[in-house]
């Protein structure tokens, strides 16, 4: 059947553009990763939110394959019977000899079709199939790691059933394999080892090896050349691992890494030079009026400030309406999350805002999974005592209330000595009595199981951040994920983001970095590194990344007591904002979400196919790749505005802002339609390769593109007609 491709966006323009469409009629693309309809990390979040595009482009012709576990099963995915044909027989042949393969629909958005394979089903034959691994690729999976053998036995599954699937077609289609991260590379390198005809594509989202350097405190990046690879792998107990992914690095005929960074690491220690660079996006939901997200913000917000009512209930002695909330969530990984620089940042960030006096607070949250046994006492006290608060509160104004009414009914303007009784004073003199407390606010809001050696706790142990009435900079460490149905702080991960001010994700190791791109989507500003996929993602393609609340740290070319400093600077120029001048920032930030959407990004994934095509199935695709030229890659201009902050990117100390509130010129409407040009510039679209389908017979259709229809490359971005520039020039 004739598949509907979506439509190619130009906005991103290091990626040509093809002319012909390829004839996918009979072509289908298998997506394979542990983490289908199985949550346990940022891969999922990738393939379910670039799914509902995927299947856009494949249609029926999409499938996902993932392991089958049952808790998962019951509450993502919808049991069906399969409709093509030859994947029915084929699971029914599996099914046959002993495997339990199942099929169904993922329930997300697009609702993809999923084959599960149940790797304990087979795990009898988990001996036989080490044992050829050995004898085919000399790779050794010991017994102790149950990890590596589940990815045994989910690789022969997987190369299995692509087998027994090419077999059962009465036409041999054309078969795409796309497998995602180490967990899955068995199953490529066995499709290349037995000759299956599947183009293969491998996604690295983070090598093995550099992750467990990181973890060890090693200088990474400014060692990646002298890494004795073999036996950094054998002394961390992982070599067996680090074979498996390099051997599906080398196999794959289209190797693909999430971002620039993430490929020079797999160039140096996976030995091959990614083919393509396939940014990860998110599915964009926009609004249709401007003020909608920033009316979200303002609900979000307010609940957050109910939790710090109680939260500091005794030592509420700060302005609400005068406080800051940064957060920073993700893996509990102290130092390859930045941790450990975020706090030593917030400790001098106290120290600037007490010596110069500032009337602003800030509450910085950790929301990172620890091992905890409870909720902390303490914490829950002060949500109860902020609730009996509440309702008494809410008691002596409807008796008030009722007092004023009838004065009023009788034509008499009330005695106010009388519309309190002694019970009602007594009723507010308990409540004000319960909020006394002789301790400081409590950090943790749960129990830890290893409160002595947990690396944040002995931080702030250290710096001294208790939340005394002193400090200007709170802390709040919630050890465990966010949900709507807490106790404690009932909002769910996304309004918690909505409701904070700034996200501080200062990262050391970091191959993409959803949470930065999440704050983005929703409009709100963020602090990313230089070492993150996102972080060089925005520096490439904004020019004052700053300007629109993406703030740069630099952990590259910086030591640690640099990068701390200059992150203390951007942290304190932010409390220097004005309230206007915060929200004409979430704006500046919002709109650059159209970057991260996967109607732009999932290009290059489309790219990667395609290519794969090519090398698998020479005498039926081919293509000519243009050589990309300096001018690719578009990056958006400063603000033509007075700028929302302080140029944060042009120092290196704190300063104070110079611009007044009431002198601010900035017209939202008009900077937005600039902003939009400058998004899709009709320019700036790269020159188109010549794709092209071959005929049966070998020969190659000629492809009757004009090189004279293609439009110009500038020289430069300011080569642009863009009515921004004369005003960009006139700035500088």
């Amino acid at each position: 059947m004739p598949l509907a491709r979506s439509l190619s966006v130009t906005s991103l323009t290091g990626l040509e553009d093809w002319d012909d469409e390829l004839d996918l009629d009979n072509a289908v693309l298998f997506e394979v990763a542990w983490e289908v309809a199985n949550k346990v990390g940022g891969i999922y979040t990738v393939i379910q939110t670039k799914a509902k595009i995927t299947l856009d482009e494949w249609g029926e012709n999409y499938f996902l394959i993932g392991p089958y576990l049952e808790l998962n099963v019951r509450t993502q995915v919808e049991l069906i019977e399969p409709p093509n044909p030859a994947i029915r027989r084929t699971i029914d042949s599996m099914n046959a000899k002993g495997c339990k393969v199942y099929f169904g629909r993922w329930l997300i958005e697009g609702g993809p079709y999923v084959i599960l394979i149940d790797i304990g089903a087979t795990a009898w034959s988990l001996d036989r199939w080490k044992t050829e691994l050995w004898e085919s690729c000399s790779i050794g999976i010991p017994w102790y790691d149950r990890e590596a053998n589940d990815a045994v036995l989910f690789g022969f599954l997987t190369a299995w059933f692509l087998g027994e699937f090419s077999a059962q077609c009465e036409e041999t289609p054309f078969i795409i394999g796309h497998f995602h991260e180490w967990l899955s590379g068995v199953g490529l390198f066995l499709c290349r080892i037995r000759k299956l005809p599947v183009a293969t594509i491998f996604t690295t989202h983070a090598t093995l090896l550099g992750r467990y350097l990181c973890a060890g405190s090693v200088d990474f990046y400014n060692n990646l050349q002298t890494f004795n690879l073999d036996k950094e792998a054998g002394d961390r107990q992982i070599y067996h691992r680090y074979c498996m992914e390099r051997a599906a690095v080398h196999c794959t005929h289209v190797f693909t890494t999430v971002s620039q960074i993430t490929a020079v690491e797999a160039e140096h220690l996976l030995k091959r030079k990614p083919d393509i660079v396939t940014p990860n996006g998110l599915n964009v939901k926009k609004f249709s009026a401007m003020h909608e997200f920033q009316n979200l913000h303002a609900q979000s917000k307010a609940r957050i400030q109910e939790f710090v009512r109680g939260h500091f209930y005794g030592h509420l002695d700060f302005n609400l309406d005068k406080t800051i909330f940064f957060f920073i969530a993700g893996r509990y990984e102290y130092s390859n999350k930045g941790a450990d620089i975020f706090l030593e940042a917030l400790a001098r960030l106290n120290y600037l805002l007490r010596v110069n006096g500032s009337q602003t607070t800030v509450v910085a949250f950790f929301i990172m999974p620890a091992r905890t046994n409870n909720f902390n006492v303490e914490t829950l006290k002060g949500q109860a005592v902020r609730k009996q608060l509440w309702d008494t509160a809410n008691a002596v104004k409807e008796k008030f209330g009722k007092k004023l009414y009838e004065s009023l009914l009788v034509g008499n303007l009330p005695d106010m000595n009388k519309m309190l009784d002694k019970e009602d004073f007594t009723m507010m003199k308990r409540a004000i009595f319960a909020t006394q407390r002789q301790s400081f606010p409590p950090i943790c809001t749960h129990n830890m199981l290893d409160d002595s050696t947990d690396p944040i706790l002995n931080s702030i142990r250290r710096i001294g951040l208790f939340n005394s009435s002193a400090d200007r900079v709170k802390v709040i460490f919630h050890p465990e994920f966010l949900s709507s149905t807490s106790p404690l702080l009932p909002v769910d991960y996304e309004e918690f983001v909505r409701g904070c001010h700034l996200g501080v994700f200062p990262s050391y190791y970091e191959p993409w970095g959803y949470t930065p791109a999440e704050c983005t989507v929703m409009g709100i500003p963020s602090v990313s590194t230089n070492l993150s996929g996102f972080g060089c993602f925005m520096e490439e393609h904004i020019a004052d990344p700053s300007a629109y609340g993406i703030y740069i740290l630099d952990r590259r070319f910086r030591g640690l007591d640099e990068s701390c400093t200059q992150l203390t600077s951007f942290l304190y120029s932010f409390c220097q904002q004005t309230r206007r001048q915060r929200i004409i920032q979430r704006n500046r930030t919002e709109r650059l979400s159209d970057l991260l959407d996967w109607k732009y990004l999932g290009r290059y994934y489309m790219y990667a196919r395609h290519m794969a095509l090519a090398k698998a199935f020479p005498d039926n695709f081919t293509y000519e790749p243009h050589e990309p030229t300096a001018a690719q890659g578009f990056r958006y201009p400063r603000p033509a505005s007075v700028p929302p902050s302080p140029s944060v990117s042009r120092h290196s100390s704190p300063h104070h802002s110079e611009t007044e509130e009431d002198d601010e010129r900035y017209d939202e409407e008009e900077e937005a339609e600039k902003d939009r040009q400058n998004i899709k510039p009709p320019g700036m679209m790269g020159p188109i390769p010549e794709w092209r389908k071959r005929s049966k017979k070998g020969s190659s259709e000629a492809s009757t593109s004009s090189n004279a229809s293609t439009p110009t490359i500038p020289s430069s971005p300011s080569d642009l007609s863009s009515p921004t520039n004369s005003l960009i020039e006139e700035r500088n």
